[in-house]
């Protein structure tokens, strides 16, 4: 490339806008309700109830906070435990590390990243309260034999389910296998509106705490159903709502799935094509997507053949002015992961595999095909 061409930075996530998030928010100015549970945190709710079969929603300020949600809805109590993939977001585990229990961390499947269903029963103990799986990538766990193991054990199956939206199981959305879920509306996923969640209500024995843990813990909601005729504290909760900015700019995202989900199936097919004979050439993976899974497009990364390949793959990725990333440093490896973590956690080699060795490619839904095609171009280049 001449010197005196300059390109812009590609970078690994940029926000998109359908267009009508604006107006949405000026609505929301000018109906002078700012603040949780106005008429556009009630249509999101009642979209994401469609979107996830039907279970009820209930809009939060972010998916860390619907998880610390489920944690109170569980009871949780010292020294319980909780089973999840060691390869995960920090906040998987901190929601139930707060309510005093402890992560059990299971290793996860060499083809999907998702939590190793064959290695669960292993780890269930009479002081395991819940499961909780991952989604990696927008791609499904196995959900059947894992609600069977908990159904067996009495242990509840709750899906963090942050990549997940518009994914399916044998046909039945994400979101709505366990008894509860917890979504992401990040300025990383595929609806954003920078920072905002929802936990998703599947056990009808938990929807009415809930709304009343949401609500600092006080039976608002049921006053302003006319239920009772003055609320007050009645348990314990914390300020879970997001305001109807956010809830406005949500709506419009949301509105457009279609089209969202149609331009980031095309970016990540593209990817799939153009990379696979790259990657058996280097020795490197794709994503492996079950056929009886429908994925939600979130992401797409490659697994190189070591660690020392991505290092080098980053380093003229970068030199290219394009931000490819890794993703998590497995939990049971981590400082707080060992401090709180249980003995019972087992062997997670996959989980580190996948740390050393993932790789994410630019991927977001206002991707051009000349960035595109650069990325590929760089990437084709490294042998």
């Amino acid at each position: 490339m001449p010197a005196d061409v300059r390109v812009s930075r590609i970078p690994f996530n940029r926000p998109f806008a359908t267009g009508q998030e604006f107006g949405y928010i000026q609505q929301a100015i000018d109906a002078m309700h700012l603040s949780g549970d106005g008429a556009f945190t009630r249509r999101v709710n009642e979209r994401l109830q469609d979107m996830t079969g039907g279970g009820a929603a209930l809009l939060t300020t972010s998916c860390t906070h619907a998880l610390e949600m489920i944690a109170l809805l569980l009871d949780l109590q010292s020294n319980d435990e909780v089973i999840m993939p060691a390869f995960t977001f920090v906040s998987t585990a901190n929601a139930f590390v707060l309510r005093g229990a402890r992560p059990v961390f299971c290793d996860v499947r060499p083809d999907t990243l998702n939590l190793d269903e064959r290695r669960l029963a292993a780890l269930i103990t009479p002081r395991t309260r819940a499961i909780v799986v991952v989604h990696y990538a927008g791609v499904a766990c196995e959900m059947d034999p894992i609600l069977e193991i908990g159904r067996a054990h009495g242990v509840v199956v709750v899906e963090d389910n942050a990549h997940g939206l518009c994914g399916k199981y044998k046909s039945q959305p994400l979101g709505s296998l366990g008894a509860m879920a917890a979504q992401s509306f990040h300025e990383t996923k595929n609806f954003s509106c920078g920072e905002g969640g929802a936990l998703i209500i599947n056990d009808g024995q938990y929807r009415s705490r809930a709304e009343i843990i949401r609500e600092k813990g006080t039976n608002r909601t049921q006053f302003f159903q006319g239920l009772v005729d003055k609320y007050t504290w009645v348990d314990i909760g914390s300020s879970y709502l997001p305001s109807e900015i956010l809830a406005a700019f949500l709506l419009a995202q949301l509105e457009q799935a279609d089209v969202i989900q149609a331009k980031r199936r095309q970016i990540w097919e593209r990817y799939r094509d153009e990379l696979a004979a790259w990657a058996e050439r280097v020795g490197a993976s794709l994503p492996v997507v079950p056929p009886h899974c429908e994925q939600s497009y979130h992401m797409f990364y490659v697994v190189l053949p070591s660690g020392d390949f991505r290092r080098r793959l980053m380093r003229e990725l970068r030199q290219h002015d394009i931000h490819a990333t890794f993703h998590y440093v497995p939990l049971h490896l981590s400082p707080m992961g060992q401090r709180c973590g249980t003995g019972v956690t087992s062997e997670c080699p996959v989980s580190e595999m996948a740390g050393e060795r993932l790789l994410r490619l630019p991927f977001f839904t206002g991707m051009s095909d000349d960035d595109q095609s650069r990325v590929i171009d760089a990437i084709l280049a490294i042998t």
